[in-house]
């Protein structure tokens, strides 16, 4: 059963929100931070991004950039930008994307939650992405952005949920660029308190939806600091860190769509004979076409796009991971036919997020980038719930969750 608790939040103050968040520093590269920081000293991309306190060029994994990281952390708390709750809140976070608005509790999860497998994994994570990360939190001593889980729905939370969120939110704002609104509200009556830890004790596992390398550096950091420390109860601050869990009926998961720049030496009429092996295909002609279900694929090759259907025995349906479409396309069109059997490795390969639409996939082919681009229907909350319950981790390249959560809202110290 899963283990969380209230914390004191480090927040910025109202009128000093919509200067400090920021989007998540694994969504944008030096180069996008530094424009979106531009002049402003309050960004938290100053921390999360502390490259860009250097000059261009300058390695993200320079030690002085992560030393320059804590120092910028330490003074907005000194200049009161971020400023600690005097007692232990749960939050409310809303995201609204398209008319459509999910609702996350901001908590702490427990360390040995994730240790233990209480706290459920999808994917594989890469150990330098967590040695980067497990710096910044050490050096950081903090939690400067949460990570993204999902919950099985529960009418309890719901109730909660629904009682803060048609009060007036602390904050209130439409994110730059993606155009999303953002609210919170802080959770400080103490009979809700309770009633939200007791509710999570009766909820067997939470999910990571988004934030993997994030969840693993968090936890290994918390490992770290109780095993140095002889005095450890388990229940320092460094024994959680910070997550938003949502209901999983709220999520919104997108296509997370392939372009490939050959054709492995076929001609496109080889390629498209060597494809109806295992799948029906049917030329749809010029006009853009989305996949409409599970096991249905769009390919847009030459100008024109095709349906691709797959064919009965061409995937398991007991299996949850062989009847998921990211793997009936790796194996059956990206492996067996293109050659491309590493997809974080390949440099024939790129993969562009559902957010961008279909249009992104035939601009690019059309430029000459690329020869051909593949769609796939998003894959599922509930399968990717399946896959973590039974122990088992999905194709590399599967999930794009959308909006993604919003930096500089919250932070947790570990001390």
């Amino acid at each position: 059963m899963a283990t969380i608790k209230p914390f004191k939040g480090v927040r910025p103050p109202k009128d000093l929100v919509e200067q400090i968040e920021s989007r998540p520093y694994d969504v944008l590269n030096s180069n996008e931070a530094r424009r979106e920081a531009g002049n402003n000293a309050k960004s938290l991309y100053h921390i999360i991004k502390p490259e860009i306190n250097f000059p261009e060029g300058t390695s993200e994994y320079d030690p002085k950039v992560y030393e320059s990281a804590a120092e910028h952390f330490k003074a907005f708390q000194k200049n009161g930008w971020l400023q600690q709750d005097t007692k232990e809140n749960y939050y409310l976070y809303a995201q609204t994307m398209n008319d459509k608005t999910q609702y996350g509790l901001v908590v702490c999860a427990a360390v040995s939650d994730y240790l233990s497998g209480v706290i459920k994994k999808h994917e594989l994570t890469r150990k330098d992405k967590e040695e980067d990360r497990m710096k910044h939190v050490r050096i950081c001593n903090a939690n400067m952005e949460p990570v993204f889980f999902a919950y099985p729905d529960n009418e309890i939370l719901n109730t909660i949920i629904c009682k803060y969120s048609s009060q007036k939110p602390e904050y209130d704002f439409i994110a730059p660029i993606d155009g999303f609104r953002h609210q919170f509200w802080v959770i400080a009556d103490e009979t809700d308190i309770k009633t939200i830890t007791q509710t999570f004790k009766t909820i067997p596992s939470l999910y990571i939806a988004d934030g993997h390398h994030r969840s693993a550096a968090a936890a290994l950091v918390g490992a770290e600091k109780a095993k140095n420390d002889s005095n450890s109860t388990g229940q320092e601050e460094y024994n959680f860190f910070m997550a938003v869990c949502f209901p999983a009926s709220q999520l919104t998961i997108l296509d997370y769509n392939r372009v490939v720049r050959d054709l492995n030496g076929m001609t496109s009429s080889q390629f498209l004979s060597k494809l109806g092996e295992n799948f029906v295909v049917e030329n749809m002609g010029t006009t853009i076409y989305k996949p409409q279900q599970l096991h249905e694929f769009s390919l847009y090759l030459e100008e024109h796009w095709y349906k691709l259907t797959a064919k009965a025995g061409t995937f398991d349906n007991l299996d949850p991971i062989g009847v998921l479409d990211v793997d009936i396309s790796s194996r059956l069109i990206l492996n067996k036919l293109l050659n491309i059997q590493d997809l974080r490795t390949d440099k024939r390969i790129d993969f562009v997020g559902g957010l961008r639409g279909l249009e992104e996939l035939k601009r690019r082919v059309d430029s000459g980038e690329m020869k051909m681009a593949l769609a796939l229907y998003p894959v599922t909350m509930k399968q990717i719930m399946d896959i973590a319950d039974n122990g088992k981790i999905m194709p590399p390249k599967a999930t794009w969750f959308e909006p993604k959560l919003r930096s500089g809202l919250i932070v947790h110290k570990l001390d």
